[in-house]
């Protein structure tokens, strides 16, 4: 066969190649019918049903209650009784009028199309709406769900919906222009779950764009796929508990369950009020602009230094290091005195003092001495190889990292390193006396009450934790494999042992013995404890503590923090004291010391910036 002949068969083959596909087009797919007379159809959207969010006893935390939103066909508009519109939906007259305006303006743009003009109306005001609606040519209701709390807590936990603007839709081409995307908390985190799939029903017009019929019968309509529900972690009656107990103060309270790594309540405050967060676009510039900034969330977003309670760690290290036995004691008199007239001081107490007792009744002395002697183990052969080996220790127990959460915003704190001194001193020009205040948990260090509440978990277990988690149900399988990993510390097993004697004895030591923590003693329930007074710049201390009970085989570690309060274990212990009380024993013996709490106002006392 010549070369005409071959040209002339190519282009024949790739006509009849044409031909047949246009014919499939035209003809037989009857999808692509629909989509080229799109002109003639009005694709109505079945907005699917979002995902619950439920706690680990199956209460609802977050639902959903059925609104509607009121569209318009500008195009089909007539004159209408613009008072009885404003009437049923508790409009102004001049904001219809304004509307009805733009919508003119802009015909051309809009031509046939349907836009939103009222977002989430409830059903009460709808069903007016309904009965009247012939009244309203053009107008018609979409049916849509919002989010509604039957707890009165967790709204900076859950977070809160907002509809999709031009940048996020430029991300995420598969949302339109109308969706809700979770903004923040686990609505954030979850987002894939909980969303499920938008489903549509295709109308069909007259040539004068009046809807006539379903077409074909709904045969092409797709159905909305409901959103999955999650299951948290959170125990909702301990979280609107916790956040009681918060009321008027400023700071953080979280509890983990330490054999599993499971968040039980996890509070910020002040927080959002719960009323406000399913209908965040009309306060949210009234939340923003709140001075005490309810929307930052204190217990994963703050590097707080962690004070006193930080004394658990270098106790640890100085064990594991062989730098101190249980039984080695040191002298305090009023502090650790290092030069002449310099100290670091220290509150009255009996001395000399060993482990447990340094424990017990918070000996600042105790740890500058034993923190000095970690820096200055003459097995390396300088402080920075010391200090190397005294963070990695420090590190093993999560801080100074993200530990790892499904909590979005979480924040990793400071843990400083040699970079940091050599920056501060010059190389080679600092001492472990320059670095004294890491001793008692200041100076650098930064730690979440999330870290701490951790920390305690990790002592409860006896040296190793789980990263704390919020959701049981994560469809992640490599979620759900990290959240079930142990994260052992470099400290052995057989030390955690005396540092709890310690921590037991700061709550249940008899009056008059010394123990920072009796605030926090619950008959039976064998609270073990370290209180924290962490210096604060801006103020007066904050206030800190750690615990978990019941010592043996422990159901919950907790960890509060309050900013601007005081001594820990006047403002803290009571308040994570009693929420182990509720959680253990489902009610409260101390109701004079919960009706002290639940009075206490500190907000007073924590400085805030005039807008």
């Amino acid at each position: 066969m010549n070369r005409k002949n071959i040209l002339i068969a190519g282009v024949l083959a790739v006509g009849l190649i044409l031909i047949l596909q246009l014919f499939n087009l035209q003809i037989l797919n009857e999808e692509y019918k629909i989509t080229a007379e799109n002109n003639a159809f009005k694709y109505l959207v079945r907005y699917p049903v979002r995902g619950l969010i439920l706690d680990r006893n199956g209460n609802i935390l977050v639902g959903n209650k059925n609104t509607y939103d009121i569209q318009i066909t500008p195009i089909e508009v007539k004159q209408f009784d613009t008072l009885a519109l404003c009437r049923i939906f508790s409009l102004d007259l001049e904001y219809v009028r304004e509307k009805m305006k733009e919508y003119r303006k802009n015909r051309r743009k809009i031509g046939y199309q349907t836009i939103t003009f009222l977002k989430q109306v409830s059903s009460q005001q709808y069903s007016i709406f309904a009965e009247q609606a012939y009244k309203f040519p053009g107008f018609s209701g979409l049916p849509r769900t919002s989010r509604n709390y039957p707890f009165n807590a967790g709204a900076n936990l859950f977070g809160y919906l907002t509809e999709v603007d031009n940048d996020f839709l430029k991300r995420n081409p598969d949302y339109k222009r109308g969706d809700y995307v979770g903004a923040s908390g686990l609505e954030q985190a979850y987002e894939d779950v909980l969303k499920g799939q938008k489903g549509y029903s295709i109308l069909l017009r007259d040539v004068h764009n009046r809807i006539q019929s379903s077409f074909a019968d709904g045969e092409y309509d797709i159905d909305a796929v409901p959103g999955e529900d999650i299951i948290t972690t959170i125990d909702g009656h301990l979280q609107q508990y916790g956040e009681q107990l918060m009321q008027n103060k400023v700071g953080s309270l979280v509890a983990i369950e330490p054999s599993t790594g499971e968040i039980l309540t996890i509070v910020s405050s002040p927080g959002i009020d719960i009323d406000k967060l399913a209908n965040i676009s009309k306060y949210y510039q009234e939340i923003v602009t709140d001075p005490y900034k309810p929307m930052f969330n204190r217990a994963v977003m703050s590097a707080y230094p962690p004070g006193s309670v930080f004394k658990l760690v270098n106790a640890l290290a100085a064990l594991q290091e062989g730098v101190i036995t249980p039984e080695s004691r040191v002298s305090c008199n009023m502090g650790y005195h290092y030069a002449a007239g310099k100290k670091v001081g220290c509150h009255a107490h009996p001395s000399p003092v060993a482990l447990t007792q340094s424990i017990m009744m918070s000996c600042n002395a105790y740890y500058c001495d034993i923190f000095r002697d970690i820096l200055d183990n003459k097995k390396y052969g300088s402080v920075s190889e010391a200090f190397n080996r005294w963070r990695d220790i420090v590190t093993s127990f999560g801080f100074g990292h993200k530990l790892g959460s499904d909590f979005p915003a979480e924040l990793g704190g400071n843990v400083p390193t040699t970079a940091t001194y050599d920056k501060i001193h010059g190389k080679g020009r600092w001492k472990s006396l320059s670095v004294i205040s890491l001793s008692i948990g200041q100076g650098e260090m930064g730690t979440t009450p999330l870290h701490l509440a951790n920390l305690a978990a990790t002592i409860a277990n006896r040296g190793y934790y789980y990263i704390p988690h919020m959701v049981k149900n994560t469809p992640d399988s490599a979620a759900r494999a990290r959240f079930n990993e142990r994260h052992y510390t470099l400290v052995d097993t057989t030390h955690f042992h005396k540092i709890i004697e310690g921590m037991y004895l700061a709550v249940n030591s008899k009056s008059g013995e010394g123990g920072t923590a009796r605030r926090a003693h619950v008959d039976g329930l064998d609270i073990c404890g370290k209180t924290g007074t962490a210096q604060n710049p801006h103020g007066q201390d904050n206030a800190v503590f750690i615990c978990f009970a019941p010592r043996e085989n422990p159901k919950i570690a907790v960890a509060a923090y309050i900013e601007n309060a005081g001594f820990g274990g006047t403002w803290a212990a009571p308040i994570a004291s009693l929420l182990v009380e509720k959680y253990l024993n489902g009610e409260i013996s101390r109701t004079d010391l919960e009706k002290e709490v639940k009075s206490w106002n500190l907000l007073r006392n924590v400085p805030i910036k005039k807008r």
